[in-house]
């Protein structure tokens, strides 16, 4: 479990942001960093912040805004469930960027199970990672986001918020909710902050491929089986989820607000499957 944190430069404007998985935030970082932000990672994991740092030649891992204004990836700690650490890393984040003007919330886990089998604490942990960190970090972000004014929320929920698979209760529910809390968002807080949500189909990320070993002999195949499931006939890459986080955040979708971005490859537009 992760959470994240990115900031906007070019002019002073900073994003900060949530993301989960070595990959997500990698990919998401650097397509931030090419178009003028200036990431900036929070994670409760160090070793997540450094792999970040080291997979993208145009971020360097500091502890500090870089000088002079340079791109960076500032890593602050957060504790999976510690919300006033969340609260003290997003003042410490406005503090050394001089102003907030994005936030993604792209934290997830997966557990599996139907209603019966989910252990009331696996039905917690779910929701408090996937959901409830989306509100907790949109709380502490908010007053900063109104204060820049024409400021962006973008949430990371997921296909299975409008078509769920056996066996993806919580996270299916959590899915759902994120995309719920993105409308009444976007309601609460126009016209000075869009609040928007991406939901990408399969995305080959490690916690795809944990899943594909989990449930098949051969991943590799598994993986190709998924990916022909969608019209595009392949899985979703971090790339092109970190695409559609930048059209969201920045001045190009200026007019869009309380809106789901399918990232899915036309998975839901056919009816009956392959």
């Amino acid at each position: 479990v992760w959470r994240r944190v990115a900031g906007r430069g070019g002019g002073g404007g900073h994003c900060l942001g949530g993301a989960s998985g070595r990959v997500a935030v990698s990919r998401t970082a650097a397509c931030l960093a090419s178009e003028a932000f200036t990431p900036v990672v929070l994670d409760c994991v160090a070793k997540a912040v450094q792999k970040a740092g080291a997979e993208n030649a145009e971020l360097q891992v500091r502890t500090r805004p870089a000088a002079g204004g340079g791109r960076h990836c500032s890593g602050r700690p957060a504790g999976r469930q510690r919300r006033s650490r969340r609260a003290r890393a997003v003042t410490e984040a406005v503090e050394a960027l001089g102003r907030l003007d994005v936030l993604v919330n792209c934290a997830g886990i997966q557990r599996y199970g139907d209603v019966i089998e989910t252990p009331d604490d696996v039905w917690d942990e779910v929701i408090a990672v996937n959901l409830s960190a989306v509100f907790w970090m949109s709380k502490r972000a908010m007053p900063h986001l109104l204060e820049a004014g024409d400021a962006a929320v973008v949430n990371v929920a997921s296909v299975q918020a409008f078509a769920a698979q056996q066996g993806v209760a919580a996270y299916s529910a959590s899915k759902g909710g994120i995309v719920a809390l993105t409308r009444a968002m976007a309601v609460d807080h126009a016209p000075r902050v869009r609040v928007n949500a991406i939901c990408p189909g399969s995305v080959d990320t490690p916690m795809l491929r944990a899943a594909a070993a989990k449930f098949a002999d051969d991943p590799d195949e598994a993986i190709r089986a998924w990916g022909a499931m969608h019209p595009m006939n392949r899985v979703c890459t971090p790339q092109e989820v970190g695409d559609a986080v930048v059209f969201l955040a920045g001045p190009q979708s200026s007019f869009v607000t309380g809106t789901a971005l399918l990232v899915d490859g036309g998975l839901l537009s056919q009816i009956g499957g392959t």
